[in-house]
């Protein structure tokens, strides 16, 4: 993934991959992507919609996953 790609989506993709991303939100591949862009390009500026952060996790779950909630957040840039 690109230096441009925004966390904390950018980090919850590359543990999961964008197509099992893709499959597991039944969203479109470029819908994904879009998480991890500034909102100024038509992004969501790395937040992941909340139903499919849900959907994420549940996975992670199921398959033994390492991906916890607070992979969803990201502290430092909250707190500026």
């Amino acid at each position: 993934m690109s230096e441009k790609h925004l966390d904390p989506a950018k980090s919850v993709i590359a543990k999961i991959g964008i197509g099992e991303v893709s499959a597991i939100t039944g969203k479109h591949i470029s819908r994904v992507y879009r998480w991890m862009y500034p909102r100024h390009r038509g992004g969501t500026g790395g937040i992941i919609p909340q139903a499919d952060a849900f959907r994420l996790l549940a996975h992670a779950r199921a398959t033994g996953l390492d991906l916890k909630p607070d992979d969803f957040f990201s502290f430092t840039e909250a707190a500026e």
